[in-house]
């Protein structure tokens, strides 16, 4: 790592869900069906678990209730190898689509499998398509009202699937009276607009310099640290492929899996990263109020 960047520990975060869950095939695979589909989680996770190790970091897997209630060896063995298990939720619901008592159900019934496969708390949440917005004011109280310390559930752009564009970009408090915190998904500044560069496709399809460029901004800049994420299935080419899917997708999808093990392994050996709680608990002593 370059001595002119400050060494600021970022947020390393998985979103674990399957090939078959994701938010561009959510009109396309019916959810019934994913019982009869194959299963790639176990072996990709396992595929970042030795990543990690070799170098030498931790992150956060927010891990879908639905993938934790099949696969509690592998809940364990993500805790006992020095990494944060947090929520993704039951099914991949995009939060907006479901009322408060819905929601409330959600991470409550993903909150107890998580804790009862792996043995330990559940304190961090992330929303599917990072979809807690200006709709959802309530999931804040829900969280809140939950145990929840901290959530990563907001994309401070506009985008076609996601979005809070008014959002701030860094972390903040959503409730006066609750210690909950949001930390954002990273984004960088460019001509007075805001790009999304916090990971998944954009760190897949555009060069690896865009990357490099946007966390040294947010980190020499900006002087904090950078949120990333990625999904399991990022890592699989060989992966089954979903016919009937719009063309839009399919490109979002399926674009450079095969060189995305490799540009992670990059990103992860030049900057520092780290546990996700671990960041809510630092950035909570300069979050802002929403309200202010």
């Amino acid at each position: 790592m370059s001595a002119s960047i400050p060494r600021l520990v970022n947020g390393l975060s998985v979103d674990v869900e399957d090939w078959f869950q994701v938010g561009a095939f959510e009109n396309v695979i019916d959810r019934r069906s994913w019982e009869s589909l194959s299963d790639r989680v176990e072996r990709n996770v396992e595929r970042i678990l030795e990543l990690f190790a070799s170098c030498e970091v931790h992150g956060t897997f927010f891990t879908l209730g639905w993938v934790a209630a099949r696969h509690g060896p592998l809940m364990r063995r993500i805790v006992e190898a020095g990494h944060e298990l947090a929520s993704h939720g039951w099914d991949h619901a995009r939060v907006f689509t479901l009322g408060r008592d819905a929601f409330a159900r959600d991470v409550e019934r993903a909150r107890k499998v998580l804790e009862d496969a792996a043995g330990v708390a559940i304190t961090g949440y992330r929303a599917p398509s990072f979809s807690i917005d200006q709709r959802t004011p309530w999931a804040y109280e829900v969280l809140a009202e939950q145990g929840y310390a901290y959530s990563s559930s907001v994309a401070p752009i506009t985008h076609d699937h996601y979005g809070w564009r008014d959002a701030p970009r860094f972390a903040f408090r959503p409730l006066p009276s609750s210690s909950l915190v949001e930390i954002p998904v990273t984004t960088a500044q460019f001509a007075g607009k805001r790009l999304a560069a916090g990971g998944g496709g954009f760190f897949r399809v555009l060069p690896y310099a865009f990357s490099r460029w946007a966390i040294r901004q947010v980190n020499t800049q900006d002087r904090r640290p950078a949120v990333f994420y990625f999904h399991p299935w990022e890592i699989d080419p060989a992966q089954p492929r979903v016919a009937g899917a719009p063309l839009r997708s399919k490109l979002r999808h399926y674009t450079n899996l095969d060189v995305m093990a490799e540009k992670l392994e990059q990103l992860i050996r030049e900057f520092a990263w780290g546990r996700m709680d671990r960041l809510a608990h630092h950035e909570a002593q300069t979050a802002v109020d929403l309200a202010a």
